[in-house]
């Protein structure tokens, strides 16, 4: 009689768990777009400068990689740099996150896309192409105009 109520038992039991629902998997994590920007950018090093240009095949000037980099992740953004500082949110220096935009001259004429650690990428003129550089060197320290965040939190 014990066995057949142990039997019975296990029989319920097993059949409890198999009727259990299984957990849902944990969320994938949602990179930000910030994050997602900077690293479309890097992966641009080395795509030669075109005045004007906004396509890797082509080139690209310094607006038209920000404006290339963030269509590509679904958000228009003014093709100019001065437009651009004018659509972004402003960000303080000491508040930069990947993906921000770094404004340099004034009126603003050039940008380049934050990637973390002081460093940002950018299109800086005719034989030189996408190139990363430093904003703490003395020349973009100099010539710092702000910065500005594209959507929500970066």
């Amino acid at each position: 009689m014990r066995r057949a109520v142990a039997a019975a038992s296990l029989g319920v039991l097993l059949a409890a768990c198999a009727a259990t629902p299984r957990p849902s998997p944990p969320p994938v994590s949602i990179v930000p777009v910030g994050e997602r920007a900077a690293l479309l950018a890097r992966q641009l090093a080395g795509t030669p400068y075109r005045y004007g240009g906004s396509e890797p095949k082509d080139g690209f000037d310094c607006s038209g990689l920000v404006w290339y980099v963030y269509r590509a992740l679904g958000i228009e953004v003014p093709r100019s740099a001065a437009e651009q500082q004018r659509f972004a949110t402003p960000v303080a220096y000491d508040s930069l996150i990947p993906g921000d935009l770094v404004f340099f001259h004034t009126p603003s004429d050039h940008v380049g896309i934050y990637l973390g650690h002081g460093e940002f990428i950018h299109a800086p003129s005719s034989g030189r192409g996408v190139t990363s550089a430093r904003l703490d060197s003395p020349y973009f320290l100099l010539d710092f105009a702000g910065a500005g965040r594209i959507g929500p939190g970066g």
